[in-house]
């Protein structure tokens, strides 16, 4: 035996049997659902469960990660199970639909409810999540990588959705749904942007050339934009399964060849440790650059994390960034892709994914049109990137991302497809083709009205 091997020493009765204290409850607390222990799992439970005994359950901070946790691990715990489909982003889409599900039929209780959608409107944590994620992984990823990668992804995203449009009218009109209605009812909701970014504005401008009220439109659109995301989630956990049959067409988070992690070699060179502090002062930048993107929409209705996003490849190819800090920034981005993913999925759930409109949409010639306009814009990207040297599944997936459900639904289609890592690249395709695609829809409308 190695000599720098240790055996840990196990308590034992006369008869020479392990007993049950230490060792067999330290087994017990090993076993995990998601990340929490299971005796930990129970007791938050219970504890959840008294204060809703009691009628109000609190939304501060401290309540908001007991209940997110325990419900976003727990459906993510049950889509690992589930045979087949666990391969395909179960984990990603029980995450998200079940609690909409069950805040929709009142199966979770009120006070839990409020508590979540509290929290979830108040704390703003979606965005310090994208913060983390865009941020960590830019700074991660090779510099001249980084700009070659920006260039080249825009060519899929508008040659996808272009194509994604034609096909997708083309089905909706032979399926009797009209040509009009089926591009700016049906497909051009998909592709602009998700909700807060795409179906209400797009929603406010229809409302304005058509004169009809705006609620009356919004319920319209709204329907295509749930089903596109859940479409995309399914089809990026598909092309995950198919990256793993096919190494050769995916780079595993890589969006084209050459592309490597620069960190480690850096860090080692200039013998700089990833402490404590370093990893607090990166979580701090990540919010500093999403704070100036802030105030870069309000001053010029240019979307933050955009701005943030830019603003931190500006940071990485000028070296503005000492290697020390990026390696914190990349662990920051580690820690909420492994802690944070389903807490955040579920509170996406239960406060911003309406059953009622996911389910309006579910007739066999919306399905046909959405499944149809969604699989041509990630068959468009894979094609296409393969033709441009990008890996295929990662330029699929990104174009995946144009039709999801905004920031909420970059995080739902790249956690089904494990690979976090492409959000900057995820983000420039919802904001800036969700922003591109309803502008240019505006346009055209009012010169047909």
């Amino acid at each position: 035996m190695d000599e720098t091997t240790r055996v840990p020493v196990q308590s034992s009765d006369r008869t020479g049997q392990v007993g049950f204290w230490p060792h067999g409850w330290w087994r017990i607390v090993e076993t995990r659902i998601g990340i929490i222990p299971v005796p930990v799992f129970i007791l938050l439970v219970l504890i959840i469960a008294g204060f809703n005994a009691t009628g109000k359950v609190p939304s501060d901070l401290l309540m908001g990660i007991a209940i997110l946790a325990v419900g976003g691990f727990a459906c993510a715990e049950l889509g690992k199970h589930i045979p087949v489909v666990r391969r395909i982003g179960a984990s990603a889409i029980l995450a998200t639909f079940i609690p909409s599900a069950l805040t929709y039929y009142h199966l979770l209780p009120a006070p839990v409810i409020g508590a979540v959608v509290d929290f979830t409107k108040t704390s703003n944590f979606l965005y310090l999540f994208i913060a983390a994620i865009i941020v960590g992984s830019i700074l991660g990823m090779d510099r001249q990588v980084l700009v070659a990668g920006f260039m080249k992804i825009f060519v899929p995203l508008i040659l996808g959705s272009v194509v994604a449009g034609i096909v997708g009218t083309a089905v909706g009109t032979a399926l009797g749904l009209g040509t009009y209605h089926t591009f700016f009812f049906v497909v051009v909701p998909i592709m602009a942007g998700g909700v807060g970014e795409g179906a209400i504005p797009l929603s406010i401008g229809y409302a304005a050339l058509m004169h009809q009220p705006q609620g009356d439109i919004f319920a319209q659109v709204l329907p295509p934009v749930m089903l596109g995301s859940l479409t995309a989630i399914l089809a990026a956990g598909t092309l995950n399964f198919l990256g793993k049959q096919y190494p050769h067409l995916t780079g595993e988070g890589r969006l084209q060849p050459g592309e490597h992690d620069e960190l480690p070699q850096e860090t080692e060179q200039t013998s700089v440790q990833v402490d404590v502090s370093t990893i607090a002062a990166a979580g701090v930048t990540a919010v500093t650059l999403y704070l100036i993107g802030v105030i870069g929409q309000r001053l010029f209705d240019f979307p933050a994390p955009v701005t943030m996003l830019f603003l931190a490849v500006i940071l990485k190819l000028t070296r503005a960034i000492p290697p020390g800090l990026q390696a914190g920034a990349f662990t920051v981005y580690k820690f909420f892709q492994t802690a944070v993913t389903y807490p955040l999925l579920f509170a996406i759930g239960v406060s911003l994914t309406p059953w009622d409109k996911l389910m309006a949409a579910f007739t066999p010639t919306y399905i046909a049109t959405v499944v149809a306009t969604v699989f041509t814009l990630m068959g468009s990207g894979f094609v296409i990137g393969r033709l441009l040297k990008l890996y295929p599944i990662e330029a699929a997936i990104v174009n995946a991302c144009h039709s999801g459900q905004g920031g909420t639904g970059d995080v739902a289609i790249l956690t089904a497809a494990n690979r976090m890592q492409l959000m900057p690249f995820a983000s420039i395709a919802t904001r800036i083709g969700g922003a591109i695609t309803v502008t240019s829809t505006l346009i055209v409308l009012s010169w047909i009205m």
